[in-house]
């Protein structure tokens, strides 16, 4: 088998002709072709893979750095449902769904309000006129829950929107798979219609 190898090695084969000639000495003639075929397409995907998986962690890391707010302006499922469990008339922080409007409908958190899906112009616009005339204190909460949080078109200009505005007081919900996943499942409250 080393000798094979070498020959390989000293020959400089196609990759075609590599792995039709490895197929015939490693497999029955009945099967060569189909063998053939299948070792020219992992050396094909091998080295696709190890650049996507490059790419990929590459991305990931550019959009950590992306994200506009810090660990202090994050907030998760459980520890909202207890501050709504606690919160009592002005104590209570304003909700705002920045996503789908047809998502909104389908169920939201009790108090939150739709103003608008943030990954349009228009529904920017929406967000910032509703919000206009709030005091830039006002302990705001926003979130969205239409996909995977990493993925999430809304959130994102939500927040700078809001930030660019003066708000120093606004928290970013973050439900990493969905609202459904990981509200609504877990039983927390929900409220459907606008």
């Amino acid at each position: 088998m080393a000798s094979m190898w070498n020959y390989i090695a000293q020959a400089r084969i196609p990759p075609y002709n590599l792995a039709r000639r490895i197929t015939m000495i490693l497999f029955p003639r009945k099967i060569q072709r189909s063998a053939a075929i299948l070792a020219l397409g992992l050396a094909a995907a091998l080295p696709l893979a190890i650049f996507s998986a490059a790419d990929g962690s590459a991305n990931a890391n550019q959009e950590k750095a992306a994200d506009p707010w810090s660990k202090a302006q994050v907030l998760q499922p459980a520890d909202l449902r207890v501050e709504l469990a606690n919160a009592k008339g002005e104590s209570a922080p304003t909700i705002i769904y920045v996503g789908f409007r047809t998502l909104f409908e389908g169920g939201h958190i009790p108090g939150a309000s739709f103003r608008g899906t943030a990954s349009k112009e228009e529904g920017l616009a929406e967000l910032k006129k509703s919000v206009g005339e709030l005091p830039r204190s006002t302990n705001m909460i926003i979130y969205c829950g239409c996909c995977p949080f990493d993925h999430c078109p809304n959130i994102r200009p939500a927040f700078a929107a809001l930030k660019e505005m003066g708000f120093s007081r606004v928290r970013v919900l973050v439900l990493p798979t969905s609202f459904a996943a990981d509200w609504v499942e877990k039983g927390y409250p929900m409220q459907k219609g606008l």
